[in-house]
């Protein structure tokens, strides 16, 4: 029988500073479709081998210690692209059995959710974020250096359709790429009954190019919105990243996670767990725990709980992102998992 997560007998997975963490983020593959100009060069970057990549046994293992012995339960799917993951409604399906009340979620660029949407709630997936940073057919192509926005349309539509919801629209604006579609796309995801939500850009790229005056700050976000709609706040949802607003006489939310202006590290209850089986306790970490070679090395999930809590013991207090002191890491984020 699984464990549930009002039983005493799990102890918190808990930091030197307190906080207890419940939310694992899984990487499901460092591959991607796209080639976005803020996350990494044209010619793409350098895959890991099928051999250094989690399987399906691997990941519903990981994840069935992080429910069943360190209290996780929320876990959401990440890439890369996860939907480029062969199989991935199957493993979908053995992830949410390892615990009914387990959550699970997939954040996607969308382009493949039309497909693959109604297999993934049959699965048991319950909602999904899709990375949407322009309403232009032109600028989609220039961010991204592919012409498929018709097809994230399409997805958006699909998952609505199979019940995935909240869908919930993430876009990073940037000053002088996309800033003046802000309002834009909050109209649209208002107009077709989507969660829109809007992220400070971060220094995530490959190519170490991030520019802390192109980006456009949660306080100038909500500005631009509130000259188009009243906006009241709304509650913050446990150690949810996102503040929101209703746009008053709606039951339309939107919401900004200010990851750098006002980092919510202190609240932190995240994991991550990369595609190639790395825990990572921060973003921004610039440490990982090898829990693949545990696993590939015959150890048995007490030993694996060890690690998973040394790590997690050691984690710092925040990311330090406006501290001089600051270090981006080696990794990207399509390689972390968003």
């Amino acid at each position: 029988m699984p464990t549930t997560y009002a039983d005493a007998r799990i102890e918190p997975l808990a930091d030197g500073f307190g906080r207890v963490h419940t939310d694992l983020r899984v990487s499901v593959t460092d591959r991607c479709n796209l080639r976005c100009t803020y996350c990494m060069p044209e010619e793409g970057l350098s895959w890991l081998t099928r051999a250094e990549v989690l399987s399906d046994d691997e990941i519903v293992r990981l994840i069935g210690i992080g429910v069943d012995r360190l209290g996780i339960r929320t876990v959401r799917l990440t890439g890369g692209e996860p939907l480029l993951r062969h199989g991935l409604p199957g493993l979908v399906s053995r992830i949410v059995d390892i615990d009914p009340a387990l959550k699970v979620s997939l954040t996607t660029n969308g382009i493949g959710l039309k497909r693959m949407a109604p297999a993934l709630a049959d699965a048991g997936l319950h909602r999904v974020n899709v990375s949407l940073d322009t309403l232009r057919r032109d600028r989609y192509q220039e961010i991204t250096r592919r012409n498929r926005i018709d097809d994230v349309f399409a997805g958006l539509r699909a998952a609505q359709d199979a019940g995935l919801s909240p869908v919930k629209i993430n876009a990073v604006p940037v000053r002088g790429v996309n800033d003046d579609e802000i309002v834009d796309l909050a109209e649209f995801a208002v107009e077709y009954g989507y969660r829109m939500r809007f992220i400070e850009s971060m220094p995530l790229d490959a190519q170490a190019a991030w520019e802390r005056d192109k980006m456009i700050t949660a306080d100038e976000i909500v500005e631009r919105l509130s000259k188009r709609f009243t906006l009241e706040p709304v509650e913050r949802e446990d150690n949810a990243p996102a503040e929101e607003w209703r746009v008053v006489g709606t039951d339309h939310l939107i919401g900004v996670i200010a990851s750098v202006t006002r980092a919510f590290c202190g609240t932190c209850d995240r994991v991550r767990l990369t595609a190639d089986g790395q825990l990572r306790t921060c973003l921004f970490a610039t440490r990982e725990s090898d829990l693949r070679s545990l696993l590939r090395g015959g150890s048995g999930d007490a030993d694996i709980e060890a690690a998973w809590r040394g790590a997690v013991a050691r984690k710092g207090a925040g990311h330090a992102i406006n501290s001089p002191d600051f270090q981006q890491p080696d990794r990207p984020m399509s390689a972390i998992g968003g």
